[in-house]
């Protein structure tokens, strides 16, 4: 079999063509090889029906010519291909300036937001973004390195919610790099390269360019593979710990307000501190609490709290929370945050 056909029938597998044939799909395509990838492979298995192929394309103003012909290129792609493309300029230099935001940070941020707000607009039930298993080992090294718990070593989740009408899917997480060059190269299609891809200064690219050659070179050469094995690990532990942590919430939540959460103690004394930690990350999760600032000391602060044979106790959180421990129920609610005055 040539490496096209082997490519998109490992694409097919991945995401069956007859689970999305009647419906919306947008494509989320950069320009970069990855997502040309997708797309060509996506169209080639493309099986007749009501449904579409679409595509959307975020023009980050981040190098503004090279930004430009990125955008030339990709439309250009997509009326060779009969594919309606979608456009939107999005100025990430000023708003990471505006808001305090690393530039990557700023950038996938305001990506995701074009790319729902598209495919809300437009009606795709999918919205389908190309990170492949290289990406997911980058990614969960990335997370190592910065410190993480379990939940962040599952890596990049295959499909999530994307909003109450679109779902996030991910078909090339178990295809590698060099698939993807190989590809491209079988079937003569260009694609673009991404200068900052290159760029040093983003902790990103010296795992992709130093950290992961180094560790590949000198301790073990299939450290991406092992990565993602370790992902695959993670994420099945995590399903086990959600189901536990569901009868957690059932048993444990008396009331969820919009502000505020009132939980019922008792029911969670005899549990792991483990899951009792995880409970609470679930609650942040469900009331769309900010959890940057949310680390292992808060968690097991929270915790701890559970455990108190003390009747009455407050904690201050970040993001304006505060726990308040009264007998058999804990109190959560979050209000404006805190002011320190001189």
């Amino acid at each position: 079999m040539s490496k096209r056909l082997d490519f998109e029938v490992q694409i097919a597998v991945s995401w069956p063509p007859e689970h999305w044939q009647d419906i919306k799909v947008l494509l989320a395509v950069s320009g970069g090889a990855d997502s040309v990838a997708m797309l060509r492979a996506l169209r080639a298995v493309q099986r007749p029906g009501p449904g579409s192929l679409e595509v959307a394309h975020a023009n980050h103003q981040i190098r503004l010519a090279q930004s430009d012909t990125e955008e030339q290129f990709v439309t250009a792609l997509c009326e060779r291909l009969g594919v309606h493309c979608y456009t939107g300029k999005i100025d990430v230099p000023r708003q990471a300036a505006d808001d305090g935001d690393g530039m990557e940070a700023a950038a996938r941020r305001l990506r995701y937001q074009f790319l729902q707000q598209v495919a809300e607009q437009t009606g795709a039930r999918y919205l389908v973004t190309a990170h492949t298993a290289d990406d997911q080992a980058e990614t969960i090294l990335h997370r190592i390195v910065r410190g993480t718990g379990l939940r962040g070593l599952a890596g990049i989740p295959r499909a999530r919610p994307l909003g109450s009408a679109v779902s996030l899917i991910r078909p090339m997480l178990w295809v590698w790099r060099t698939q993807v060059l190989d590809y491209l190269q079988e079937l003569g299609q260009p694609y673009m390269e991404d200068t900052s891809n290159q760029d040093l200064a983003f902790t990103r690219n010296r795992i992709r360019h130093e950290l992961l050659p180094s560790l590949a070179a000198h301790y073990n050469q299939n450290v991406r593979e092992a990565l993602c094995r370790l992902g695959t690990l993670s994420a099945e532990s995590r399903r086990v710990i959600d189901k536990l942590v569901d009868e957690l919430w059932k048993q444990s939540v008396a009331r969820a307000a919009t502000d505020s959460v009132r939980i019922r103690v008792e029911s969670l004394r005899a549990v792991d501190p483990f899951l009792v930690r995880e409970f609470f990350i679930r609650l942040w999760h469900h009331q769309n609490w900010p959890q940057q600032q949310m680390g292992y000391l808060q968690w097991e602060k929270l915790a701890g709290m559970v455990r108190s044979a003390t009747a009455t106790s407050e904690i201050d959180l970040p993001g304006g929370v505060r726990a308040e421990l009264h007998g058999s129920r804990i109190k959560l609610s979050q209000g404006p945050p805190a002011c320190n005055h001189p």
